[in-house]
């Protein structure tokens, strides 16, 4: 049973049973959210064949998110999390901020002469709607108006997707900018920070397999840039999901979860990790004419 009134900064809850020495798997929330959003994907069996499932509380949840901004780096309580999961987590699925923040842990860790992968013992990544450019050229005055000033649209999709159409589009907006008003502008400034950096990671570290899933209509991560952080990963695959946005796991839960399920499965080499029968991954494409929508 979950619990609502854990308040510590960081938790990991077993959700669903493995088998004897089975795989485990940790499920990472963005900002602003918490561990509920995976429970349409949890609610049977679609995801937890053969793997142990967890999932993460961070301190950039719902429920504390104001807290959160005040810290300079986030990644020490990411640290936490993949440290408290038992034997570690052969697979983390992270979406949104906490893509960005796993990848500053890793960044992080192994500048200072770390094996954070091996310490931590991940085996496979799946990164959900990252927030990513390559070029510290790409940040313009535009890109930050863009974010500052439409903020309170990304935080408003989050409840429109939880909400599946039971809230009316007044009231939509002004939950989206109250949860803006609690995110604060220290929170904001931690999140654009993190995606500031990552021109500056060193992605060619990250020697596992890693799937990199996007939505066609994601307009807070656009998937061109899930696109191009595939393309930057030495066993890279990016899947853009047609008809999803920001929230995939919600949006389209069974097809996330198929691609999910396939990716961890498969024994394959990383450059051969879906077979033909499934729908053509982008590799290495890194441009927005590269997109092909999987249905």
């Amino acid at each position: 049973m979950k619990s609502e009134a854990d308040l510590r900064p960081v938790s990991v809850e077993r959700r669903t049973e493995g088998g004897d020495g089975g795989p485990k798997m940790l499920l990472l929330h963005g900002l602003a959210a918490n561990d509920s959003v995976w429970d349409r994907l949890l609610d049977g069996p679609l995801l937890s064949e053969g793997h142990e499932i967890w999932t993460a509380r961070l301190p950039w949840r719902t429920e504390s998110i104001a807290d959160s901004g005040r810290e300079p780096h986030l990644r020490e309580w990411l640290a936490r999390a993949l440290a408290a999961v038992p034997g570690g987590a052969d697979a983390v699925v992270a979406h949104s901020m906490a893509v960005n923040v796993l990848l500053d842990l890793l960044d992080t860790q192994e500048r200072a002469g770390g094996d954070p992968l091996r310490e931590y013992g991940i085996r496979r990544l799946v990164l959900v709607s990252p927030f990513y450019r390559s070029d510290a050229d790409a940040f313009d005055w535009d890109t930050i108006s863009y974010y500052l000033n439409d903020f309170h649209l990304i935080m408003e999709e989050g409840i429109r997707v939880h909400a599946d159409g039971r809230l009316s589009a007044d009231l939509l907006q002004a939950m989206g900018c109250r949860v803006r008003d609690r995110v604060g502008p220290q929170g904001w400034l931690r999140f654009f920070d993190l995606y500031l950096g990552t021109p500056e990671l060193r992605l060619d570290r990250i020697t596992v397999p890693t799937l990199v899933l996007a939505g066609e209509n994601d307009f807070a991560a656009p998937p061109a840039e899930g696109v191009a952080l595939a393309g930057a990963l030495p066993h890279g695959t990016a899947r853009v999901l047609s008809g999803c946005g920001h929230f995939p796991m919600i949006e389209a839960t069974e097809r996330f979860a198929a691609e999910i399920r396939q990716f961890t499965a498969s024994a394959a080499a990383p450059a051969a990790l879906f077979p033909s029968s499934a729908a053509p991954a982008h590799r290495a494409a890194g441009r927005p004419n590269a997109l092909e929508p999987q249905r």
